[in-house]
């Protein structure tokens, strides 16, 4: 039997239905196969790698509003659903991690996004690369449109999730798997009884893939020392839409200076953790074996589970262990899989990063991520030293500062620092390292890292130039809810003019932008 027959409410009962402990054997099964590739070197690869997982919301050409995505645009190629039906998710290929891979990447993310926007454009549609979406869609209120599900015999089904059993089935499928219930953040609560409200936030996920799956542990431990700075650079999620606040609605303290920079990590981890259970969306712990990697995924709590033939592809031998991984919500993720055995990957998955103001910033993020690790790891960097709870409060403390954040580092000759230049010198000095090591010119990595050097330089981030546009329209007069439409208007004009080419490096200050 599968799980994609039928309509929604047929195929989550047959989930229903399934023993969930006969599931979970089955992934401990394919686990320990998994392992036997590791041994037998099947994962490995005669080169590092790269690839690059972004994701979309739509809007309206004419006025921002969030709109649906017709299902036809979904067959552009290279896109397909994410949870949201506003959301599109382009996966680059694999690449190799060089100079001019990184480029390929860039290229091929910026060629299927420009096809996407010209049949798009056909339907008054535009596709924005952003951390959350703030102007909500014109024909519902925007609660409504997160929160709105229908229930059938005991069945939850979100009315604007993609119609997945997946996306359905986190909030459908037992008492003792649901998905959390609730969002508090500083000014608003939204309670949900669907996963609709994570169809707020849209990400960028840079891959890194060692030449050696055994090198997985240490990788993992790196990205997790990176994974606060690099947050801190890129926050991009600031405000949520209006509507969502408390009554009577943020005031410009809130708004300027002391909500979360980066809302998406907030809303994600109360979204999707299952209430009174251990956390599924958190910061992962180092682990010191693949052994000890491959058993948190197959021991994690099951959401839900599934009964898929293998068709026939490579990673079929452990099909339900990877669908387990796909409910294995860390920031840092280890991922196996690989259609066949000779594109078998064992890769990191980093998934902190918001989506950016444009191209060139998401990919100077992934040539930033892939160069230090390199960096560090080639030279045994002492952050490999730094402490987990250090990385972990780094993380939060990006989250909700950005680059204001108080974050620790320990730099190349062993002294720990928590001064933001100190630290990114450190930081970009092991990027480019790494990036040197991998075979990219001095002038590339320059205009690689560029986008990020100025935002340590400035003190710009995305999230910090949204609240400044913000800061402007009040001083102008606009309410609250006013300036925050206003801010996310000129931020999609602006893309619009910059998406391909420009980074945020380049965007004027908000005060001399015309308001939309």
């Amino acid at each position: 039997m599968t799980v994609t027959d039928g309509d929604p409410v047929e195929r989550l009962k047959r989930v229903a239905d399934i023993d969930v402990e006969a599931f979970n054997a089955r992934v401990r099964d394919e686990a320990d196969a998994v392992l036997d590739h590791v041994e037998a070197g099947t994962f490995d690869n005669e080169q590092t790698t790269t690839g690059l997982e972004y994701e979309f919301y739509a809007v309206d050409r004419e006025t921002g509003h969030l709109r649906r995505i017709p299902r036809a645009l979904l067959g552009c190629v290279g896109f397909d659903r994410e949870l949201g039906l506003h959301n599109a998710e382009l996966n680059s290929a694999v690449h190799p991690f060089t100079g001019r891979g990184i480029d390929a990447v860039r290229a091929e993310v910026t060629g299927k996004v420009e096809a996407l926007q010209r049949r798009a454009a056909e339907d008054g549609i535009r596709v924005v690369s952003d951390g959350m979406w703030t102007i909500g869609p014109a024909e519902s209120e925007t609660d409504d449109y997160l929160t709105e599900a229908t229930h059938e015999e005991g069945l939850t089904l979100g009315i604007n999730v993609s119609n997945g059993v997946r996306y359905h089935g986190f909030a459908s499928v037992g008492d003792d798997r649901m998905i959390g219930s609730e969002i508090d953040v500083p000014g608003a609560r939204i309670d949900a009884d669907s996963a609709g409200p994570v169809s707020l936030t849209t990400s960028i996920q840079p891959h890194y893939q060692p030449r050696r799956a055994a090198d997985l542990p240490r990788y993992h431990r790196i990205a997790t020392r990176l994974a606060g700075p690099l947050l801190a650079l890129a926050v991009n999620s600031p405000f949520l839409p209006p509507e969502l606040y408390d009554a009577p609605g943020p005031d410009r303290d809130l708004l300027v200076a002391d909500g979360y920079a980066e809302h998406r990590v907030p809303v994600y981890e109360q979204m999707m953790n299952p209430s009174g259970r251990d956390r599924k969306v958190k910061f992962p712990r180092d682990f010191d074996s693949l052994e000890a990697a491959v058993d948190r995924i197959a021991s994690d709590p099951t959401l839900v589970p599934a009964e898929i033939e293998s068709e026939g592809r490579f990673d079929g031998e452990f099909v339900h262990f990877r669908h387990k991984h796909g409910s294995y919500w860390r920031w840092v993720r280890p991922v196996f899989d690989g259609a066949t055995e000779a594109s078998a990957s064992a890769r990191i998955e980093f998934r902190p990063i918001p989506g950016q103001p444009t191209i060139p910033d998401a990919v100077a993020i992934l040539a930033a991520f892939g160069g230090a690790m390199r960096g560090v790891a080639e030279r045994d960097h002492p952050v490999l030293d730094l402490p987990w709870e250090r990385a972990e409060e780094n993380f939060y403390a990006a989250a909700r500062d950005g680059l204001d954040a108080d974050m620790t580092w320990i730099t190349a000759d062993g002294t720990e620092t928590t001064r933001t230049a100190d630290l990114y010198g450190d930081l970009f000095a092991a990027a480019t390292d790494g990036l040197e090591s991998h075979g990219c010119t001095t002038d590339r990595i320059a205009a690689a890292l560029y986008p990020l050097r100025s935002r340590v330089e400035t003190g710009r981030t995305p999230a910090s130039w949204k609240r400044s546009a913000v800061d402007v329209a009040l001083d102008g007069g606009a309410t609250p809810a006013e300036a925050i439409r206003t801010a996310q208007r000129t931020y999609i004009d602006l893309q619009r003019q910059t998406l391909y080419d420009e980074s945020l490096a380049d965007w004027p200050a908000p005060e001399t932008v015309a308001p939309n």
